[in-house]
């Protein structure tokens, strides 16, 4: 149902505008707002986006509306659509009241955002109820107080008291070492590797979203970029899978054997690396965090820069341990995009699944945390406390 809610707005000219009659603003509509607001209700994304753009779509003949008539909108449709369980979240943190501000510690203002709290608080790796537990607790003593203004000290102070009543003290310790490390200004990069149909992209692109780290890399797109400045006929190996790289060396046996597609695999690997290798070095001159994934990360080349790097550097490993689970994963890989065909996949599983077997193997030789993506939600959790795990080694 929420797919078919995703068609095309009217035109830019004609964009519908919200009135505040409290502050005496006109603003556009913007989905991503009202998105954002869905989500804080307790939404996933896809479906508060999903959302936000059929409300949007529900009213293409209106041109300005009040922010008080687009949030009974919004609660009409949530309880004739089968979210009704939201509204109440929806309206309790979307009620026009005076904007708190909160003072950085270089003195700078910033509006009151429980979504960014919120954000900042993933990091803890609780349920998302758990954290919203948290974030309206703080944000109902601010309007109990009537301070018109607070400072983030003040705020990350009280939030740690209340993860150390919600969720215990390891929790309330994890999340002070984030703040302490996000003051620091240290560029954080995240390395994720596995083979085909492990999930990198997908748990790639959530780590990104929760994390807020803007800046995401994938070595398919660094092969794609080589293969155009290297030929062929220059670089053969470049110009394959990463499971099929051996076909394209000398002296090839004649029949399959997991030995040579290794050797194959590291080869191409190695010619991605350079590429990589840039990649690092413009994060850590612009100090800016990044999440890297591909097949080509193998754990040696994680340990690698994790030893050459002046980043926080968190590597993992993520896996399908059950070979049906992974064939399932490869097909529908193939049918969510047109250009990756599923059958190839599944008649080079033997290929993969070896690959696999190999990066897990040497995994635990540079010890380099192995994650079984089963389930996204565990998956990101597991990454979260990969992450707090190595922000508490470097207080050691």
């Amino acid at each position: 149902m929420l797919e078919a809610l995703l068609t095309p707005t009217m035109d830019k000219n004609e964009r519908l505008h919200i009135v505040n009659l409290l502050e005496g603003s006109r603003v556009p509509y913007l989905r991503g707002i009202l998105t954002r607001s869905l989500q804080n209700a307790g939404l996933s994304f896809e479906k508060a986006y999903a959302i936000a753009s059929a409300v949007r779509n529900n009213l293409t003949e209106t041109q300005e509306i009040t922010n008080s008539d687009l949030r009974t909108t919004v609660c009409s449709y949530l309880e004739e659509n089968g979210f009704d369980q939201y509204v109440e979240s929806y309206i309790s943190q979307s009620i026009d009241q005076p904007q708190i501000k909160v003072i950085t510690g270089d003195g700078a203002e910033t509006p009151f955002s429980k979504g960014q709290l919120a954000d900042s608080l993933e990091i803890c790796a609780l349920p998302r109820e758990e954290i919203y537990k948290v974030v309206t607790a703080i944000e109902s003593e601010l309007w109990a107080a009537e301070r018109p203004e607070i400072t983030s000290k003040e705020i990350t102070n009280r939030v740690l008291e209340l993860l150390e009543i919600f969720a215990g003290p390891s929790v309330s310790k994890a999340y002070r070492k984030w703040v302490k490390f996000s003051h620091t200004g240290r560029p954080l990069i995240i390395l994720i590797g596995g083979t085909n149909g492990s999930g990198k992209s997908s748990i790639g692109s959530e780590l990104a979203h929760r994390l807020d780290i803007v800046r995401t890399q994938s070595t398919d797109m660094l092969r794609e970029v080589m293969r155009l400045l290297a030929p062929a006929r220059l670089v053969p190996t470049l110009h394959t899978s990463s499971f099929d790289a051996y076909t394209r060396m000398p002296s090839v046996s004649e029949t399959y054997k997991s030995e040579e597609m290794i050797h194959g695999y590291l080869t191409q690997s190695s010619q991605v690396a350079v590429g990589v290798e840039g990649v690092l070095n413009r994060t850590c001159n612009e100090q800016v965090s990044l999440i890297l994934e591909g097949v080509h990360l193998h754990p040696q080349i994680m340990d690698q820069i994790v030893r050459e790097t002046n980043a926080v550097v968190v590597p993992v490993l993520l896996t399908v341990l059950r070979p049906k689970r992974l064939q399932k994963r490869l097909v529908g890989r193939g049918q969510v995009i047109s250009s990756r065909r599923s059958s190839r996949y599944l008649e080079n599983f033997n290929k993969i699944w070896d690959l696999q077997t190999f990066l897990i193997s040497q995994a635990d030789d540079y010890k380099i945390s192995i994650i079984n993506n089963e389930d996204e939600d565990e998956t990101i959790r597991q990454i979260m406390l990969t992450i707090t795990e190595k922000l508490e080694s470097l207080s050691e």
